[in-house]
Protein backbone atom coordinates (compact mmCIF):
# COMPACT_ATOMS: atom_id res chain seq x y z
CA UNK A 1 0.00 0.00 0.00
CA UNK A 2 2.66 2.17 0.44
CA UNK A 3 5.23 1.56 -2.42
CA UNK A 4 3.24 4.31 -4.06
CA UNK A 5 4.40 6.80 -2.09
CA UNK A 6 7.69 6.03 -2.72
CA UNK A 7 7.58 6.81 -6.32
CA UNK A 8 6.89 10.59 -5.47
CA UNK A 9 10.74 12.06 -4.62
CA UNK A 10 11.38 10.40 -8.00
CA UNK A 11 8.22 11.32 -9.67
CA UNK A 12 8.95 15.23 -8.68
CA UNK A 13 12.80 15.63 -9.51
CA UNK A 14 11.60 14.19 -12.62
CA UNK A 15 9.17 16.81 -13.12
CA UNK A 16 12.02 19.12 -12.16
CA UNK A 17 14.29 17.84 -14.61
CA UNK A 18 11.62 18.03 -17.22
CA UNK A 19 10.92 21.68 -16.60
CA UNK A 20 14.53 22.90 -16.83
CA UNK A 21 16.41 23.01 -20.30
CA UNK A 22 18.41 20.33 -20.18
CA UNK A 23 21.72 22.94 -21.22
CA UNK A 24 21.32 24.64 -18.52
CA UNK A 25 20.84 21.69 -15.39
CA UNK A 26 24.05 20.61 -17.17
CA UNK A 27 26.26 23.71 -16.80
CA UNK A 28 24.28 24.56 -13.20
CA UNK A 29 25.81 21.06 -12.57
CA UNK A 30 29.27 22.18 -13.81
CA UNK A 31 29.03 24.55 -11.33
CA UNK A 32 28.17 23.02 -8.67
CA UNK A 33 30.96 20.76 -8.69
CA UNK A 34 33.29 24.38 -8.58
CA UNK A 35 34.21 23.42 -12.23
CA UNK A 36 33.97 27.02 -12.83
CA UNK A 37 36.26 27.40 -16.05
CA UNK A 38 33.81 24.68 -17.66
CA UNK A 39 30.77 26.37 -16.31
CA UNK A 40 31.49 29.44 -17.73
CA UNK A 41 32.24 27.67 -21.32
CA UNK A 42 28.76 26.26 -20.60
CA UNK A 43 26.73 29.26 -19.78
CA UNK A 44 28.15 31.52 -22.40
CA UNK A 45 27.13 29.13 -25.23
CA UNK A 46 24.04 29.06 -24.02
CA UNK A 47 23.91 33.20 -24.01
CA UNK A 48 23.08 32.49 -28.20
CA UNK A 49 19.77 30.66 -27.56
CA UNK A 50 19.02 31.94 -24.65
CA UNK A 51 19.95 35.62 -24.51
CA UNK A 52 16.97 36.87 -22.41
CA UNK A 53 17.26 34.11 -19.36
CA UNK A 54 17.70 35.12 -16.26
CA UNK A 55 19.26 32.08 -14.74
CA UNK A 56 22.33 32.47 -17.37
CA UNK A 57 23.18 35.67 -16.43
CA UNK A 58 22.79 35.37 -12.66
CA UNK A 59 25.30 32.58 -12.93
CA UNK A 60 27.73 34.20 -15.05
CA UNK A 61 28.13 37.05 -12.66
CA UNK A 62 28.50 34.74 -9.77
CA UNK A 63 31.44 33.13 -12.08
CA UNK A 64 32.60 36.58 -12.88
CA UNK A 65 32.71 37.19 -8.62
CA UNK A 66 34.56 34.00 -8.67
CA UNK A 67 37.04 34.62 -10.95
CA UNK A 68 37.71 38.71 -9.41
CA UNK A 69 35.74 40.16 -12.69
CA UNK A 70 33.23 42.53 -10.27
CA UNK A 71 32.89 44.60 -13.78
CA UNK A 72 31.66 41.27 -15.30
CA UNK A 73 29.97 41.02 -12.27
CA UNK A 74 27.36 43.71 -11.99
CA UNK A 75 27.34 43.88 -16.01
CA UNK A 76 25.15 40.08 -15.72
CA UNK A 77 23.60 41.21 -12.35
CA UNK A 78 21.74 43.55 -13.19
CA UNK A 79 20.72 41.82 -16.54
CA UNK A 80 20.08 39.40 -14.25
CA UNK A 81 17.91 41.81 -12.02
CA UNK A 82 16.37 43.04 -14.87
CA UNK A 83 14.67 40.29 -16.21
CA UNK A 84 13.61 38.67 -13.05
CA UNK A 85 12.96 41.44 -10.77
CA UNK A 86 10.83 39.84 -7.96
CA UNK A 87 14.05 37.13 -7.71
CA UNK A 88 15.33 37.84 -4.54
CA UNK A 89 18.33 35.35 -5.47
CA UNK A 90 19.20 38.04 -8.17
CA UNK A 91 18.65 40.79 -5.86
CA UNK A 92 21.21 38.72 -3.64
CA UNK A 93 23.58 38.07 -6.44
CA UNK A 94 23.79 41.67 -7.16
CA UNK A 95 24.45 42.74 -3.94
CA UNK A 96 27.39 40.52 -3.61
CA UNK A 97 28.79 42.12 -7.07
CA UNK A 98 28.19 46.04 -5.62
CA UNK A 99 29.80 44.77 -2.73
CA UNK A 100 32.80 43.41 -4.26
CA UNK A 101 33.14 46.67 -6.21
CA UNK A 102 32.84 49.11 -3.60
CA UNK A 103 35.91 47.23 -2.21
CA UNK A 104 37.79 47.93 -5.44
CA UNK A 105 36.49 51.46 -5.87
CA UNK A 106 37.98 54.69 -4.61
CA UNK A 107 36.40 56.67 -1.43
CA UNK A 108 33.15 58.39 -3.51
CA UNK A 109 32.57 55.51 -5.74
CA UNK A 110 32.55 52.93 -2.87
CA UNK A 111 30.21 54.95 -1.06
CA UNK A 112 27.70 54.70 -3.55
CA UNK A 113 28.51 51.24 -4.60
CA UNK A 114 28.20 50.31 -0.92
CA UNK A 115 24.89 51.91 -0.45
CA UNK A 116 23.85 50.49 -3.61
CA UNK A 117 25.13 46.97 -2.52
CA UNK A 118 22.82 47.51 0.94
CA UNK A 119 19.34 48.30 -1.23
CA UNK A 120 20.02 44.84 -2.93
CA UNK A 121 20.56 42.86 0.30
CA UNK A 122 17.31 44.25 2.11
CA UNK A 123 15.11 43.91 -1.65
CA UNK A 124 16.31 40.08 -1.46
CA UNK A 125 15.38 39.73 2.18
CA UNK A 126 12.10 41.69 1.78
CA UNK A 127 11.24 39.32 -0.99
CA UNK A 128 12.24 36.44 0.84
CA UNK A 129 12.23 36.79 4.63
CA UNK A 130 12.83 33.51 6.12
CA UNK A 131 16.19 33.43 3.97
CA UNK A 132 18.44 33.20 6.25
CA UNK A 133 21.54 33.78 3.47
CA UNK A 134 19.77 37.28 3.04
CA UNK A 135 19.95 37.77 6.41
CA UNK A 136 23.22 37.05 6.92
CA UNK A 137 24.50 39.44 4.31
CA UNK A 138 22.65 41.65 5.78
CA UNK A 139 24.61 41.11 9.08
CA UNK A 140 27.34 41.02 7.67
CA UNK A 141 27.17 44.19 5.95
CA UNK A 142 26.24 46.18 8.94
CA UNK A 143 29.00 44.66 11.71
CA UNK A 144 31.39 46.51 8.98
CA UNK A 145 30.23 49.08 7.17
CA UNK A 146 30.19 52.38 8.91
CA UNK A 147 27.21 54.37 10.24
CA UNK A 148 27.43 57.30 7.05
CA UNK A 149 26.85 53.70 4.84
CA UNK A 150 23.98 52.55 6.97
CA UNK A 151 25.71 50.05 9.37
CA UNK A 152 25.88 49.52 13.23
CA UNK A 153 26.22 47.36 15.94
CA UNK A 154 22.46 47.73 16.51
CA UNK A 155 21.43 46.59 13.14
CA UNK A 156 23.72 43.51 13.37
CA UNK A 157 22.48 42.68 16.50
CA UNK A 158 18.60 42.35 14.83
CA UNK A 159 19.82 40.53 12.03
CA UNK A 160 21.76 38.39 14.06
CA UNK A 161 18.49 37.92 16.53
CA UNK A 162 16.42 37.34 13.22
CA UNK A 163 18.72 34.80 11.90
CA UNK A 164 18.62 32.82 15.82
CA UNK A 165 15.32 32.76 15.44
CA UNK A 166 15.15 31.39 12.17
CA UNK A 167 18.49 28.89 12.08
CA UNK A 168 19.88 28.81 16.02
CA UNK A 169 23.25 27.93 14.92
CA UNK A 170 23.79 30.70 12.06
CA UNK A 171 22.41 32.86 14.90
CA UNK A 172 25.05 32.04 17.29
CA UNK A 173 27.40 32.55 14.91
CA UNK A 174 26.39 35.73 13.89
CA UNK A 175 26.84 36.56 18.01
CA UNK A 176 30.04 35.47 18.07
CA UNK A 177 31.37 37.16 15.29
CA UNK A 178 29.92 40.44 16.74
CA UNK A 179 31.31 39.79 20.26
CA UNK A 180 35.09 39.28 19.05
CA UNK A 181 34.75 41.88 16.52
CA UNK A 182 33.82 44.33 20.23
CA UNK A 183 36.41 42.63 22.32
CA UNK A 184 34.33 40.66 24.10
CA UNK A 185 35.92 37.10 23.62
CA UNK A 186 34.50 35.24 26.89
CA UNK A 187 30.72 35.66 25.24
CA UNK A 188 32.14 34.80 21.69
CA UNK A 189 33.89 31.92 22.43
CA UNK A 190 30.58 30.82 24.56
CA UNK A 191 28.26 31.14 21.27
CA UNK A 192 30.91 28.76 19.38
CA UNK A 193 31.09 26.19 22.17
CA UNK A 194 27.50 26.12 21.90
CA UNK A 195 27.31 25.36 18.10
CA UNK A 196 30.53 23.02 19.00
CA UNK A 197 28.57 20.69 21.45
CA UNK A 198 26.46 19.60 19.26
CA UNK A 199 27.89 19.73 15.71
CA UNK A 200 32.09 19.58 16.99
CA UNK A 201 32.76 19.41 12.64
CA UNK A 202 30.79 22.40 12.21
CA UNK A 203 33.82 24.21 9.93
CA UNK A 204 32.49 28.00 10.18
CA UNK A 205 32.74 27.40 14.48
CA UNK A 206 36.07 26.21 14.24
CA UNK A 207 37.48 28.78 12.05
CA UNK A 208 36.25 31.42 14.23
CA UNK A 209 37.69 29.63 17.50
CA UNK A 210 41.21 30.04 15.58
CA UNK A 211 39.92 33.56 14.86
CA UNK A 212 39.60 34.24 18.22
CA UNK A 213 42.65 33.47 19.42
CA UNK A 214 44.28 34.83 16.61
CA UNK A 215 43.25 38.24 17.52
CA UNK A 216 43.01 38.11 21.28
CA UNK A 217 45.82 35.73 21.99
CA UNK A 218 43.98 34.14 24.07
CA UNK A 219 43.27 29.92 24.20
CA UNK A 220 46.34 29.61 21.48
CA UNK A 221 46.75 26.21 22.00
CA UNK A 222 43.01 25.48 21.69
CA UNK A 223 42.73 28.05 18.75
CA UNK A 224 45.94 26.03 16.46
CA UNK A 225 44.05 22.94 17.45
CA UNK A 226 40.77 24.18 15.80
CA UNK A 227 42.53 25.23 12.47
CA UNK A 228 44.18 22.24 11.96
CA UNK A 229 41.05 20.68 12.31
CA UNK A 230 39.71 22.76 9.87
CA UNK A 231 42.45 22.17 7.62
CA UNK A 232 41.34 17.83 7.53
CA UNK A 233 37.95 19.00 6.52
CA UNK A 234 36.60 20.30 3.56
CA UNK A 235 36.31 23.93 3.31
CA UNK A 236 32.25 25.04 2.47
CA UNK A 237 31.41 27.32 -0.10
CA UNK A 238 30.76 30.79 1.40
CA UNK A 239 33.25 30.11 4.39
CA UNK A 240 36.87 31.13 4.81
CA UNK A 241 38.77 29.07 3.22
CA UNK A 242 41.88 26.55 3.41
CA UNK A 243 44.67 29.59 2.78
CA UNK A 244 42.63 31.52 5.55
CA UNK A 245 43.05 28.66 8.35
CA UNK A 246 46.95 28.76 7.39
CA UNK A 247 47.21 32.62 7.94
CA UNK A 248 45.30 32.52 10.78
CA UNK A 249 47.76 29.64 12.25
CA UNK A 250 50.61 31.91 11.70
CA UNK A 251 48.87 34.74 13.16
CA UNK A 252 48.95 32.12 16.60
CA UNK A 253 52.40 30.40 15.73
CA UNK A 254 53.95 34.45 15.86
CA UNK A 255 51.83 35.08 19.47
CA UNK A 256 53.64 31.75 20.67
CA UNK A 257 56.97 33.22 19.71
CA UNK A 258 57.33 30.70 16.37
CA UNK A 259 58.64 33.00 13.72
CA UNK A 260 59.59 29.64 11.68
CA UNK A 261 56.11 28.26 12.08
CA UNK A 262 54.81 31.23 11.26
CA UNK A 263 56.43 31.53 8.09
CA UNK A 264 55.91 27.81 6.72
CA UNK A 265 51.64 28.52 7.67
CA UNK A 266 51.97 31.82 5.35
CA UNK A 267 53.98 29.97 3.08
CA UNK A 268 51.61 27.47 2.93
CA UNK A 269 48.79 29.71 2.71
CA UNK A 270 49.76 31.27 -0.72
CA UNK A 271 51.00 28.05 -2.25
CA UNK A 272 46.82 27.35 -2.03
CA UNK A 273 46.16 30.66 -3.26
CA UNK A 274 49.23 32.98 -4.43
CA UNK A 275 46.71 36.05 -4.57
CA UNK A 276 45.68 35.96 -0.53
CA UNK A 277 46.78 39.01 0.26
CA UNK A 278 46.85 38.72 4.24
CA UNK A 279 49.58 36.15 3.98
CA UNK A 280 51.29 38.09 1.65
CA UNK A 281 51.65 40.67 3.87
CA UNK A 282 52.51 38.63 7.01
CA UNK A 283 55.50 37.53 5.15
CA UNK A 284 56.75 40.74 4.36
CA UNK A 285 56.25 41.69 8.17
CA UNK A 286 58.36 38.75 9.03
CA UNK A 287 61.12 40.06 7.03
CA UNK A 288 61.09 43.51 8.13
CA UNK A 289 61.17 41.98 11.96
CA UNK A 290 64.01 39.48 10.50
CA UNK A 291 65.90 42.57 9.09
CA UNK A 292 65.37 44.48 12.31
CA UNK A 293 63.17 47.40 9.70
Amino acid sequence: MNRPLLLLPLLATTALAAAEPAGLAAARALFDANRFPEARRAFEGLLATEPDSADVHYYLGELALERGDTDAAVRESERAVALAPDSARDHGGLGDAYGRSAEKAGLIGGFRLARKCLAQYVRASALEPKNTDFHERLFEYYSRAPSILGGGSDKAASEAATLEKLDPKRGRLAFAALYLAGGKYDLALSELDEVLRTAPEDYASLYQVGHLAAVSGQHLDRGLSALRHCLRLGAPRGEPSHSAAQWRLGNILEKKGDPGGARAAYQAALALDPRFTPAQDALRNLDRAAGGG
